[in-house]
């Protein structure tokens, strides 16, 4: 069964397969000179211990190089010259219309018309990736999908967080459609982020209950709050419906904590103490540190300050912008010009004989995946968390970021109320 491309742990054969794929690229001046300004690479292995190869794009402004597949469609930028913002919209339109991609049932249907049925228009692009290419060539010459990775070779790119020779999901934006009608048919593996098995713990666990407020620690994989429903899909069991079931009564979001981060939340059990406790978040007066797990000993890459290994006591302050990747959320990137501020302070607590160091991380920002980006982008440290699939982190059962840390007022009386919770 081929792994679910949107969340997956790289097969050890894919892996091998990567390995021998860069290593060819290194040996080979002019592979190594077309990918090393930084490329997304794709490998699948098909029945019969094949391996196919392709890269995200062009290369060396070429879409063909021996040894990778084609591409879906292939086109020159001077074909698509526009004098007017119209006539663009339907070059782009008949574009779309010349990449018709099969899938596991045998269908065709252009990207256009992909995008279309879901009341969608496709990113520029769209078709251009490695996953795509892959799996259209596969298909159309029967050859059947065992193994799929994509990952990051050459220079990292100053706004993404891409680090060479990591594995990395599909992009949502332009792939989730496209590969969603290319699987039909393909025996693949049900994306663990859309059901309720991604839940590693058994149950959460309340650590204070009053009338006006309960606080408990979120397991790992679980949703904070509900998310948004799907038509014909089961919603899934988020924290805030387990605590409404347990206090027999309805509870309501203060805040928010990432479905693959674990540990402290506080939930209201008024409207009144929701407004109280919101205002303190907004106005920055909640007192919050986490916990993560990162390699001690990896060179920072691509222009990192700090190459050296992480030692007990070290500490700084991590400034980077942050803004939405638009074609590939929830991934953020860093942005000096339009991004938010962001900044995080940090300190190394614990380095560990397998190489690994716990650091206390405390954000005076509250930017989506800012802890997340912030240890992974070489202009932070550089060494993405453990598990963190979407930044390229090292393989583990799990995300290892833990909300550890939770300090507020008590809304009805003012006293401060603060909670502490391990992470091993």
């Amino acid at each position: 069964m081929l792994n679910n491309p949107f969340c997956y742990t790289p097969s050890p054969s894919i892996v091998a397969a990567a390995r021998a794929l860069i290593d060819r690229i290194d040996a080979d001046p002019g592979l190594r000179k077309i990918f090393a300004e930084g490329k997304m690479l794709g490998i699948l292995e098909v029945e019969g211990s094949q391996f196919l190869y392709a890269f995200s794009g062009l290369a060396g402004g070429s879409a063909f190089v021996e040894g990778f597949v084609p591409p879906i469609f292939a086109w020159k930028p001077e074909d698509i010259v526009s004098s007017s913002a119209e006539e663009s919209r339907r070059l782009q339109d008949w574009l779309f219309e010349q990449y018709v991609v099969l899938n596991g049932r045998g269908e065709r249907r252009s990207i256009r018309q992909i995008f279309a049925d879901r009341g969608l228009v496709p990113p520029g692009g769209t078709g251009d990736c490695a996953a795509p290419k892959l799996l259209q060539y596969a298909l159309q010459h029967g050859l059947k999908p065992l193994a799929i990775g994509e990952f990051w070779y050459g220079a990292s790119p100053a706004r993404e967080v891409r680090r060479s020779g990591a594995f990395y999901p599909a992009c949502t934006g332009k792939c989730g459609p496209l590969l969603g009608y290319m699987l039909q048919g393909v025996d693949v593996e049900p994306n663990p982020l859309e059901s309720d098995a991604h839940w590693l713990l058994t149950d959460p666990v309340v650590r204070y209950e009053d009338a006006d407020l309960i606080v408990a620690e979120k397991p790992a994989g679980m949703l904070a709050v509900p998310g948004r429903p799907v038509p014909g899909v089961t919603p899934r069991r988020s924290l805030q419906d387990w605590l409404a079931d347990y206090c027999g009564q309805t509870v309501f979001a203060c805040h928010r904590l990432d479905m693959d981060t674990s540990g402290l939340m506080v939930f209201a059990k008024t409207p009144e103490a929701q407004a109280a406790l919101q205002r303190q978040f907004e106005n920055r007066e909640v007192s919050k540190a986490y916990l993560a797990r990162i390699p001690a000993d990896e060179a920072a890459v691509d222009g990192a300050a700090d190459c050296s290994s992480l030692a007990v006591g070290d500490r700084g302050k991590i400034s980077l912008p942050l803004a939405p990747d638009w074609y590939d959320r929830p991934r953020q990137m860093a942005d000096p010009e339009h991004g938010k501020p962001a900044v995080t302070d940090y300190e190394v607590l614990d380095v560990r004989p397998d190489g690994t160091a716990f650091v206390r991380l405390i954000p005076y920002t509250g930017r989506t995946h800012q802890l997340r980006v912030h240890c992974a982008h070489p202009a932070g440290l550089g060494r993405p968390i453990l598990g963190d699939r979407l930044y390229g982190g090292e393989d583990a059962p799990r995300l290892m970021l833990h909300a550890a840390y939770l300090s507020f007022r008590h809304p009805a009386d003012g006293r401060r109320m603060t909670f502490e919770s391990d992470f091993q």
